[in-house]
């Protein structure tokens, strides 16, 4: 029997984390907002800040992370990024830092608003190129693994898939990726897809959540091309991006192996996730 050991997580805490630890906003109200993401529970607070506790120990790195290296990135990129104001301390029963950041206004990017956008595919490709420019040093704790880790996974999860996809197409592809020769390591976001992307007026206008932020393969963040563009946008983002053929195989590998991880886990009970992921995997053997 697996045991939840997630924290209980309130307004009520929430609000007592805040008023004694930023003793400067107790004044502002606070609310929940909806919806939250997988990682974080957030309220609003006030109408500029955001409050994020983390749900599960695997996110409880993340405050630290942002806190240390987003105010580095944040001048290079061409998008807004999270700005921590604060990062607070376990209390009343809850046990793991937490993060007061500027509140990012914005929608999160669909499919139906953008994968039409040659000005969107521009401006990922703009993005990514300055991110994986970026040349501090890491410490070793943001060394990621490399594609072939998954390779057990990702063909059990083919495996699992029956009748839904071309399961040797899937396992054409793979191997395709897996074959392709590694390039040099780079900064990535790490999970960078559609619902880690904010809109304002249409346009693209901020990226969020850098928990899985570090150095490894760049071809990680051209997941994006198949959760959000479309065949032809697609085509704008990789010449604007100027990737090499290696690196673009090894990006369908990646939204390959993420889309089935994610499939065969939450699909059968999730409609949503269903649908994203089933794009996903469609698009990345489109190509």
């Amino acid at each position: 029997m697996t045991v939840d050991t997630s924290p209980a997580i309130d307004a009520a805490l929430a609000r007592r984390l805040v008023d004694t630890q930023f003793p400067q906003w107790a004044g502002l109200p606070l609310r929940p907002h909806s919806p939250a993401g997988s990682d974080h529970v957030i309220f609003r607070l006030g109408e500029q800040l955001a409050v994020r506790l983390p749900r599960h120990a695997g996110a409880i790195a993340q405050a630290a992370k942002e806190a240390e290296w987003l105010p580095r990135l944040a001048p290079r990129l061409p998008l807004a990024v999270p700005e921590l104001v604060g990062v607070g301390e376990p209390d009343f029963g809850y046990p793991w830092p937490w993060a007061v950041s500027r509140w990012l206004d914005g929608e999160v990017a669909t499919v139906d608003a953008l994968s039409g956008s040659h000005e969107a595919a521009e401006t990922l490709a703009e993005f990514l190129t300055a991110l994986h420019a970026f040349d501090a040093e890491p410490a070793a704790d943001l060394i990621g693994r490399p594609l072939a880790a998954r390779d057990a996974a990702t063909r059990s999860a083919i495996a699992k898939t029956g009748d839904a996809f071309d399961t040797a197409a899937l396992t054409a592809l793979w191997d395709a990726a897996l074959a392709a020769p590694d390039g040099p390591s780079r900064w990535c976001h790490g999970d960078f897809h559609t619902g880690n992307l904010l809109t304002t007026a249409g346009h693209l206008s901020a990226v969020i959540d850098f928990g899985e932020f570090g150095v490894g393969d760049p071809a990680c963040d051209l997941i994006v091309a198949y959760t959000l563009l479309s065949p032809g946008t697609r085509a704008t983002f990789r010449a604007a991006l100027d990737v090499d053929d290696a690196t673009w195989t090894r990006g369908r590998g990646w939204a390959l192996a993420t889309g089935l991880t994610a499939y065969t886990c939450y699909a059968a009970v999730n409609p949503r996730v269903a649908a994203q992921t089933t794009r996903q995997i469609t698009e990345a053997l489109i190509g």
